[in-house]
């Protein structure tokens, strides 16, 4: 018979693994989808706070990870609603042009945060993160063939700035 404490332990270092595997990954994703650190982080935290909260049940998925991603852009999607609703409640403030800088890594992470969301969606799941196609349309709850497209519009948009850069 397993004791309950020693059960619930061992949970726990599951966890704790798969969070130390995780984590940096996932913020790094969320930093490529929100364009900022300190927003990366908290949603990284919520998502692993949430996925942490039904981890008997996740534990046993085919794909942890995924729930994790899946619980990590879900959450970016409410909170964009939920800014989308306070802007229309107050004055919408208009923003200044981003000033392009010198440092390739901001120009790079400037093109990639001017994508539409469901772009820059499908190109982290994929490019950044190695999901294929029917994995990230799993994620994203759509078909293969919007990831695709989703993708094409993408990598069109970054190379008309950038340009065709294959090397």
């Amino acid at each position: 018979m397993v004791d309950q404490g020693t059960e619930r332990l061992a949970a726990t270092d599951d966890f704790d693994t798969f969070y130390r595997e995780q984590h940096a990954r996932l913020v790094r994703a969320l930093l490529l989808l929100t364009g900022q650190p300190a927003e990366a982080e908290d949603l990284a935290q919520e998502a692993f706070a949430r996925v942490y909260e039904r981890w008997d049940r996740v534990a046993g998925m085919d794909s942890s990870s995924g729930y994790l991603y899946r619980t990590a852009l879900n959450l970016h999607r409410s909170f964009l609603r939920r800014l989308s609703v306070h802007r229309r409640a107050t004055q919408r403030i208009e923003r200044q042009p981003h000033e392009d800088s010198v440092d390739d890594r901001l120009a790079v992470l400037a093109a990639v945060a001017g994508l539409p969301r469901a772009q820059r969606e499908a190109l982290v799941l994929v490019e950044w993160l190695g999901f294929g196609t029917a994995e990230a349309a799993d994620l994203l709850g759509i078909k293969a063939v919007s990831v695709r497209s989703r993708l094409m519009d993408a990598r069109r948009s970054l190379r008309s700035r950038f340009g065709d850069i294959d090397e």
